[in-house]
């Protein structure tokens, strides 16, 4: 029976593209760069920073002057673009309160991942996990098995809830059972490619598989 509730942040918890999109357009801003558009942005996020400003920067750019660009501007955001997805504090203050140990296991910065989510969602994680550097970043399972490690839960106790192929391949290889949820920033078919077999469309849904025990 699972004991403990991971989820990734970005396109699960939060609908945060526009404040990324907003710090990475002023970042390439800076280095005459042409920038990106909200749909585009989409498809460049999930691999952590490093790799959104890799895909973003022409090739040949400076892409360690862009990324620290991107971070100063994403880490002193107000984020006051950024919405929470309908339902999922209700669901999270359920869960809570069954007992269930909540946690964050995400690509994002960790200063930004801790800022939001105190912003958003005070006081429900047991344990936020951004990109710190003590890991690598999903889909390499380590930081999943590290905060279950926390949560003095077994891998297989676990699930992992994500919007992403990374969070399908992060499940998998962390032994841990994995939803993939259907409003966030990757399609059906794509999570489908990526192994994905149990879906959410939507926050009700996911709350009757999370709470149906």
């Amino acid at each position: 029976m699972e004991r403990a509730i991971l989820f990734d942040l970005d396109g699960t918890l939060l609908d945060t593209l526009p404040d990324i999109r907003a710090s990475l357009n002023g970042a390439l801003e800076e280095y005459g760069y042409p920038p990106v558009s909200l749909e585009t942005t989409m498809t460049f996020v999930g691999g952590g920073a490093r790799r959104l400003i890799e895909r973003a920067v022409p090739q040949g750019g400076d892409v360690d002057g862009v990324l620290a660009g991107f971070s100063e501007r994403y880490t002193h955001s107000e984020n006051d673009l950024t919405r929470p997805y309908a339902g999922m504090e209700e669901l999270l203050k359920e869960l809570k309160r069954r007992g269930y140990g909540l946690a964050v296991v995400t690509n994002k910065l960790q200063t930004s991942a801790e800022k939001v989510i105190e912003k958003f969602y005070p006081n429900l994680f047991n344990k936020v996990m951004g990109d710190s550097g003590m890991f690598p970043c999903k889909p390499d399972p380590t930081s999943a098995r590290f905060v279950a490690l926390s949560l003095r839960v077994a891998p297989r106790d676990c699930v992992l809830v994500g919007d992403g192929e990374t969070d399908v391949f992060t499940a998998r290889a962390a032994g841990m059972g994995g939803v993939s949820t259907l409003w966030g920033y990757r399609t059906r078919a794509e999570l489908e490619a990526a192994g994905a077999k149990v879906f959410a469309e939507d926050v009700p849904a996911l709350a009757a598989l999370l709470l149906k025990k």
